[in-house]
């Protein structure tokens, strides 16, 4: 029995390692973000101080920008079943601040139900106002977004493409905020910030949009700024036509066309700028199971990148070795929700092995790693979350609260998670499942008439609620061997499990309890009809 109980624990300690190197690697990325702040107030500074120095030079100064060059630009919108956005996209792009001669709209159309008779309407009145806007449409999803983007890229007008998911709404000036950076010729793409329109609709929103907030800041800015490679985030950023044909176009062989491409192009040479300071809105999946596919989506395809590229990484002479290390943990930041679920199955017989090994307890103190690996993932959440207050005691407050619920949600989604990762691995293939969009912008807008949500509850919802009460089995083993370390861990698995099992039944009792109510009212309009 002791043989077993030493391979359990060795195995524990190569997925606490990686936990261990990977907040390594965010504890740089801290370090590199803090830096790139530093230098830009600076860089600032210093161009205050010299404008200033100017100005009382010669009291007539004024500063003028320089002339705009205004180049061909194609922006790409790839809808598939979009009915409750799509007007609204399309009205957000024709306002951009950007000459109407050298801006060309394709509409990405791979509908199967009346979003695209909504599209064609709304192409005709667009084209009226005199927008060059083209309406293209496909008889089959082969290559789902990817196939879309592959197909019409080269047809494109336009020497620059920009990209909006259905759900996006970015601001006027966007196209005058990422364009100018491709005056340098090595610029293959220009990816902007993210952020959201219903952060404050529901916890779920707000979880969410503390974790992804985390993504554009720090890891964006934090790689960025050190040459890393980061990647094309599949939407609100420009690609340079020609970056993208000499990186191989757009593949469908991954879930995340987006990383994939932007690792090819990396690997060819191309730089990446990512822009903090400018932002593009979007919506937030309000749902559990619309949360649940869009990181099924991401974190297989992040997987099957790994599968694709990693190698290719490893293997690139041209690519420095610190480069190289961001991009293994990088690639595989999805191998993360497999090793919390290893972690967390694994820690009841830990448990268990701990009290049954008295003179071998040494082997256990390795366990301090995960606390390290927390107090560093927390610093890397902190520096995001507290950009976005003035007060730092009410941003601390607010903090100590949001992270541990953050992250017991995160390892309520593991097992969710590491079953797409393991497909992902493994070359398991899947079809590009879209996250269902819901037009929501206030916090009273429903979401409860999406014709795009499933009400069926997934098996392993049931799964998770089975995992609900083995920890709270490791609950009770820890007040009966008196042994409390494990104790925090237990406590937020449990939390965590719950709310992910709650909100799943709840958000599809709810859409069957309105579908039916739908029905019902169709009906006695027919019979009264």
């Amino acid at each position: 029995m002791e043989l077993v109980y030493f391979i359990m624990i060795g195995v524990y300690g190569v997925f606490i390692l990686f936990i261990f190197l990977y907040s390594l690697m965010q504890a740089n990325l801290v370090f590199n973000y803090w830096r790139s702040k530093k230098e830009e107030r600076l860089e600032v500074k210093g161009q205050s101080e010299k404008l200033q120095e100017e100005s009382e030079e010669n009291e007539s100064f004024n500063f003028q920008l320089s002339t705009f060059n205004y180049p061909q630009v194609t922006i790409q919108l790839p809808i598939f079943n979009e009915r409750y956005v799509v007007e609204r996209l399309i009205d957000c792009i024709m306002e951009f601040d950007y000459p109407k001669d050298k801006l060309e709209i394709q509409v990405l159309d791979d509908s199967t139900d009346d979003t695209a008779e909504i599209i064609a309407n709304k192409v005709a009145e667009v084209k009226v106002k005199g927008f060059d806007i083209v309406h293209i449409t496909r008889t089959n999803r082969q290559g789902y977004k990817a196939g879309a983007l592959a197909e019409a890229t080269p047809i494109a007008k336009g020497e620059f493409i920009a990209i909006f998911d259905a759900d996006f709404l970015p601001k006027r000036d966007f196209l005058k905020q990422t364009i100018p950076h491709f005056q340098n010729k090595k610029v293959g793409v220009v990816q902007t910030k993210w952020e959201h329109l219903n952060t404050g609709y529901s916890m779920l929103t707000s979880l969410q949009a503390f974790g992804l907030d985390a993504h554009f800041t720090v890891e964006q800015r934090g790689r960025n700024s050190a040459n890393h490679f980061i990647n094309f985030n599949g939407t609100a950023g420009v690609w340079r036509k020609t970056c993208i044909a000499d990186a191989g176009g757009w593949e469908s062989d991954t879930l995340t066309e987006d990383l994939d491409l932007s690792y090819r192009a990396q690997l060819k040479g191309w730089k990446f700028k990512y822009l903090e300071n400018v932002e593009s809105p979007a919506e937030l999946p309000a749902t559990m199971n619309a949360l649940k596919t869009q990181q099924f989506r991401w974190t297989k395809g992040a997987a099957e990148c790994t599968r694709k590229n990693l190698v290719r990484v490893l293997q690139s002479s041209g690519v420095k070795t610190s480069t190289k290390l961001h991009a293994i943990f990088h690639l595989m930041n999805s191998f993360l929700f497999v090793c919390i679920l290893c972690l967390s199955v694994l820690s009841v017989p830990m448990l268990v092995a701990k009290n049954n090994l008295p003179n071998h307890q040494y082997l256990f103190e390795f366990g301090s790693l995960f606390l390290v690996s927390l107090l560093i993932l927390s610093l890397f959440y902190w520096v995001s979350y507290n950009t976005k207050f003035k007060n730092k005691l009410i941003s601390l407050l607010f903090f100590a609260i949001k992270f541990p619920l953050f992250l017991a949600v995160s390892m309520g989604l593991s097992l969710h998670n590491s079953i797409a990762v393991m497909e992902g691995y493994m070359g398991k293939k899947s079809p590009f499942v879209r996250t269902p969009k819901f037009n929501i912008t206030a916090n009273d807008d429903k979401w409860r008439g999406n014709k795009y949500i499933t009400n069926a509850i997934n098996p392993l919802t049931m799964v998770e609620g089975g995992l609900i009460l083995y920890f709270l089995y490791g609950i009770f083993l820890s007040f009966r061997y008196g042994d409390y370390g494990l104790m925090p861990f237990y406590v937020m698995l449990t939390l965590g499990y719950s709310i992910v099992f709650y909100y799943s039944i709840y958000h599809s009792l709810n859409m069957l309890r309105n579908r039916k109510k739908v029905n019902s009212t169709q009906q006695l309009i027919t019979y009264n009809t």
